[in-house]
């Protein structure tokens, strides 16, 4: 398919940022009801992930794209992660891939080698970015991922991803505050279900049992 508009950083693809979640299923053709919930309080986090077996694109062109996790804030795309195919990308340089990328988003805002972020709120799982594409509203990084040799791209909305941040690590201190409570009420409920399991068992073992 072919990009919308040249550097327009508030989209990857057709996929716009701040997109609920039913539209993105609609162009993805994925189901909503296949979102994965992350947090539900203090506010909705969702995540949506499509897998390689058709193109994303509407073009006949073989799609490099391996996968793609997209991320929802309070129903509205805020993250897209991009991991494209070893074999498709097999050979490109990192100079290979910042020409393309940068054939779609203009000059490249930092070089950025050295910086390492995380993919996830739970796994230490840095990557190094190679460079990133940014204006005041939206980044764009381009990265080799650490677990095999192939590249990835990671675009975001500044102000939605932070708002996200926030609400993550919220949801994290909270379900750990609140953690021996519900361990609690877990214990109660399975001994309360042995309990009427084992009273079952006596009404029908007691008439019969005999020494």
């Amino acid at each position: 398919m072919n990009f919308v508009h040249a550097q327009d950083l508030s989209r990857y693809r057709e996929f716009q940022f701040g997109m609920d979640l039913p539209a993105i299923a609609k162009l993805a053709g994925l189901k909503p009801s296949e979102v994965r919930v992350i947090h539900q309080r203090p506010a909705l986090i969702q995540e949506l992930n499509w897998r390689s077996q058709f193109s994303l694109s509407s073009s006949r062109q073989a799609d490099p794209i391996a996968n793609v996790r997209f991320s929802f804030y309070k129903g509205e795309l805020f993250r897209i992660l991009v991991n494209y195919n070893r074999y498709k990308t097999e050979g490109l340089t990192a100079e290979d891939m910042v020409e393309a990328i940068s054939a779609t988003y203009g000059t490249v805002s930092k070089a950025a080698a050295e910086t390492t972020f995380s993919l996830s709120g739970v796994y230490n799982d840095t990557q190094v970015v190679i460079a990133r594409w940014e204006d005041s509203q939206y980044s764009f990084s381009l990265f080799r991922s650490s677990y095999q040799p192939t590249f990835g791209m990671i675009a975001l909305s500044k102000q939605l991803d932070a708002q996200a941040q926030v609400a993550a690590a919220e949801a994290i201190a909270l379900d750990k505050q609140e953690a021996p409570q519900r361990e609690i009420e877990r214990k109660k409920k399975q001994d309360d279900e042995n309990q009427v399991s084992q009273e079952k068992a006596r009404l029908v073992n007691k008439p019969g049992f005999r020494p």
